[in-house]
């Protein structure tokens, strides 16, 4: 860990527990020396305190950074910024790929600069969990899970031999291998310990559990009481080589919960419902913390789903604070007795811990939701906060759907013959239906209630109807012990719902494929199907590239959809379908109660499955075993052959002084976009379409299209990405309407081409490039390649209403400017058609948030100035973009290169 700050507020005390004694640095004593109280900080900022009392050491964590915490308190917000050290980052293979291969790429870089490479090397642990290549290519059949861990190790050996690499030549760097579970399951059962410690100078310190995560989702560990929360692989990349990530004291916002959930009522439908609150509330960029006597009743499962949705919400993280509940899990999910007295014994000291007698923190803002007020719901059909009550999603479907048909759809009622099978489709079918996803394969109270609703729909004679393709995707292999013990796997097997892998599958877009049959049906017809999935995201194009409407769901009604078959009918008060005896079934006969759903619960799920499946988490299959791998070598051999890992080419020609920022100048714009414009528009996850540059460019290094696996899997070759870059099969550039795909107009030649090509024919013309958008820009997953991509085609700044923290972080860290329109201009007001050209003044001296001029050329010869906000933020951020980014400023830093501190 990095050494220990100077202490000058002498907070430095000692805590004994089990016999061993503890070093930490008092809260409480921070206030007393600095003569405020610290009770009613909410917890997830107390963290924040922590951190910089543990580091102060006058340089870059200061004892004005603690006073300016403490100024929080005052008005509930601040404008200061404070230095922020994670105690360990967690990957995901999609975003843990690049960012070893960039690690890989700076010990090449590190020689350039007469370096040596092994200062090129984790500070902190690092954990990569493989948890996003398996794919659903079998689904429906005992073998399932046997044939797709084959595919996936077939399909990425390439990658895998390169991680294993990485475990043995960098330090503090560990791979759970393949079919282990999602990295957030992993991280809330095992990795995760809710007070950390480390040894140094010989002594033993405890300090909070805190996490960055490569994936959004690293906000599931908050239920826990472990704050974390996702970055980009750029941000972490600096993190875990000992860099202090500056952020500004965030808003805090309380969400105070009281109450208790209804029979029948769903952890999905709460998590449903929050995100439509805390969306129209406003939480971009904010904490939020859950408080109040409700927290009694919410097991850290039900929490976990919580905090796991916040980048739909959209704020930086969801907190739980510590309390019985989280002991309760901590004992349940195996860890050690000591770790779990050590939890309760610093978060009393700390004044982090909670029970009903706790006063409210102060909170910026707050608002309020009495839990027996939800209502079953889902979420559709293409975003993640547009939660539809249950009764409703059939008529909500049929205004929606004028809005997701293709030109020339058939009318709402039409059915079509599907080839060589003995039913039709129509608008509206399931053809999808997925038991999904970290946010509720971590809860066992809604997979046993999808168990048991699997049992009662088979006593009664109910099966799937056959055009749905049906998974299970467990979070981890607990989840199977749980239901094999509990009678339920078998009654899932029944409806199709065999495992199919332990990752995550549907809600990445590793939906694999439908029938063949199915889809030329969907396809030649301009059918609007549909999916339900117990997942997080729903995005357009995510999914499925022929399901147009997809619906988050929980996996319960999961499987009752997968049995009715459609959801152009309201399954609250039409029967799914006919039974044994003929009359019809309806969800109220399936639906179990929740004493019978906690019965099978408490029974079953046992410490010893936790302790069992986790013991030996890091050694891997006979699969992962076998991969043999050159050991020793500090640097990697690249193999110019791999179209899976290549070695970027963000390092080359660096020198040790960054050449001079300057003002951008002649800028033509690539694409024009609207709100709401996510990272999967910008940068897909999903399969790759032979007809596009990415397609083309694998056929011509002798890869099959059956081999062309995803975007996601291919992120450690730059030359897929790049192609790949606004490459969405939805995406929609308003410099040409009426198209959808990651199609631009290249002006002045006015050709109408792909995205990448004509980003390649300025690049040959020496014109920089600027994207246009609107609100919510970069919204969704922390991808990091939507930076590397946008940065690699040659664009020098993305001009917006507003963007998603983590994009925004991103773009900077990648040498990208993000730029704010001022309040009452847009791309439509200042009439951007795309054949101007535009200037971006004022970089020479470039401070952190400034008014930069910009100057658009329009095509007759005059002009339009006007001011944009530069959302480089910080005075770092200011570092790291002058230097060219992030990676460039830590790799300059290692090499003892002078750079601004």
């Amino acid at each position: 860990m990095t050494k220990i700050g100077q202490d000058t507020l002498k907070t430095r005390r000692t805590i004994s527990v089990g016999g061993k004694t503890y070093n930490y640095f008092s809260i409480p004593d921070a206030g007393k020396a600095l003569g405020v109280d610290f009770a009613r900080l909410p917890n997830s900022l107390k963290v924040l305190l922590e951190n910089v009392l543990r580091f102060e050491n006058g340089g870059t964590y200061k004892v004005e950074d603690a006073k300016a915490i403490a100024g929080w308190l005052e008005k509930g917000q601040s404008d200061r910024e404070v230095p922020f050290r994670p105690a360990r980052i967690l990957m995901q293979d999609f975003t843990g790929v690049p960012a070893v291969v960039d690690l890989a790429a700076m010990r090449d870089g590190m020689l350039k600069l007469g370096g040596d490479p092994q200062k090129v090397n984790p500070l902190v642990p690092v954990d990569l969990v493989i948890d996003h290549s398996v794919m659903v290519d079998v689904s429906g059949t005992a073998d399932a899970l046997r044939k797709n861990v084959d595919i996936e190790y077939e399909r990425n050996g390439e990658r895998y031999e390169f991680l294993r690499w990485g475990s043995a030549a960098f330090d503090n760097f560990r791979v759970v291998p393949p079919g282990t579970g999602i990295c957030h399951q992993v991280n809330l059962e095992y990795l995760a310990q809710v007070v950390w410690t480390n040894d140094d100078a010989g002594d033993t310190y405890a300090y909070p559990d805190s996490c960055y995560g490569t994936d959004s989702h690293t906000t599931m560990v908050n239920g826990l009481g472990v704050l974390g929360w996702g970055v980009g692989g750029i941000e972490a990349e600096a993190a875990m080589l000992g860099q202090a990530i500056a952020m500004l004291i965030p808003d805090v916002i309380g969400f105070k919960l009281v109450g208790k959930l209804k029979e029948g009522v769903t952890a999905t439908d709460l998590v449903l419902t929050v995100t439509q609150m805390l969306r129209k509330k406003g939480v971009v960029g904010k904490f939020v913390e859950f408080y109040g006597q409700g927290l009694t009743h919410l097991p850290v499962a039900d929490r976990a789903t919580i905090g796991n949705m916040a980048p739909e919400y959209g704020a930086t993280c969801g907190f739980f604070p510590v309390d019985e509940a989280t002991l309760g899990y901590l004992r349940l999910s195996g860890r050690e007795e000591a770790r779990i007295d050590l939890v309760r014994a610093f978060a009393q000291a700390q004044g982090m811990w909670r029970d009903d007698s706790t006063p409210d923190p102060v909170f910026t803002d707050t608002l309020e939701l009495d839990l027996s007020t939800v209502v079953p719901s889902m979420a559709g059909p293409k975003r993640p906060q547009d939660r539809v009550v249950l009764t409703e999603i059939a008529t909500s479907f049929g205004r929606e759907l004028p809005n997701l048909a293709a030109p020339g759809a058939p009318p709402a009622d039409s059915r079509v013959a599907v080839a060589g099978a003995n039913y039709d489709l129509g608008h509206g079918d399931v053809v999808i239906a997925a038991i999904t996803s970290c946010t509720n394969t971590s809860n066992p109270y809604v997979l046993v209630a999808a168990g048991l609703v699997a049992q009662k729909a088979r006593a009664k004679g109910l099966k799937p109807k056959p055009w749905v393709k049906t998974s299970l995707a467990p979070g981890s292999q607990v989840v199977t012990d749980y239901l094999m013990a509990s009678g339920l796997q078998a009654e899932l097997d029944a409806l199709g719902f065999q495992t199919v892998g332990y990752g995550c599958t549907t809600c990445i877009g590793n939906s694999g494929p439908l029938a063949d049959a199915i889809v030329d049906a969907v396809e030649d017809n301009k059918l609007v199907v549909a999916s339900v999935l117990s997942g997080n995201r729903n995005f357009e194009g995510r999914v499925h590239p022929n399901v147009r409407a997809n619906y988050l769901a929980s996996p319960p009604l999961v499987v009752a959809y997968a049995l009715a078959g459609t959801i152009t009918k309201d399954i609250t008060t039409a029967p799914l379908g006919n039974g044994h005896d003929g009359q019809p079934v309806y969800l109220r006969d399936i639906w179990p109660e929740q004493a019978e759903i906690n019965e099978v619960v408490h029974r079953v799920l046992t410490r010893e499955m936790f302790r069992s499946r986790y013991a030996d988490v890091f050694k891997g299959d006979e699969h992962w075993q076998g991969i043999q791998v050159e050991m020793g070598s500090d640097t990697y051999r690249w193999n110019s052959g791999s179209t899976y890992v290549q070695n970027p080419p963000y390092f080359e020609g660096i020198s040790p002084e960054p050449a001079p920022v300057g003002s951008v100048t002649g800028a033509r714009v690539l694409a024009e976009l609207a709100d709401s414009i996510t990272t999967d528009h910008i940068s897909p996850a999903g399969s790759i379409k032979k007809a596009s540059p990415a397609g083309e460019y694998l056929l011509e290094h002798q890869v099959r299209q059956d081999d062309f696996n995803s975007y996601g899997a291919r992120r450690g070759n730059h030359e897929v990405m790049m192609r790949g870059t606004f490459a969405n099969i939805r995406i929609k550039n308003e410099l040409v309407p009426g198209i959808e795909g990651g199609i631009t107009k290249h002006y002045p030649s006015e050709q109408v081409m792909p995205i990448y090509d004509a980003a390649m024919k300025y690049k040959a013309e020496g014109v920089p490039l600027v994207i246009f958008g609107g609100k919510e820009y970069g919204t969704g997953s922390s991808r990091d390649w939507a930076a590397k991509g946008t940065m690699l085609l040659g664009v020098k700044a993305v001009i917006a209403e507003s963007f998603e923290r983590i994009h925004r972080s991103n773009l900077v860290g990648m040498g990208v400017l993000p730029l704010v329109f001022k309040p009452g201009e847009d791309r439509k007001s200042l009439g951007i058609t795309g054949a101007e050209t535009i200037d971006i003044l004022g970089l020479e001296d470039l401070k952190a948030r400034m008014l930069l001029d910009i100057v658009i050329h329009r095509p007759d010869g005059t002009e339009t100035r006007t001011q944009v906000q530069c959302r480089v933020d910080t005075a770092d951020e200011v570092e790291y973009y002058k230097q060219g980014g992030i990676l460039h400023y830590v790799l300059r830093s290692m090499a003892g290169v002078k750079v601004a501190a």
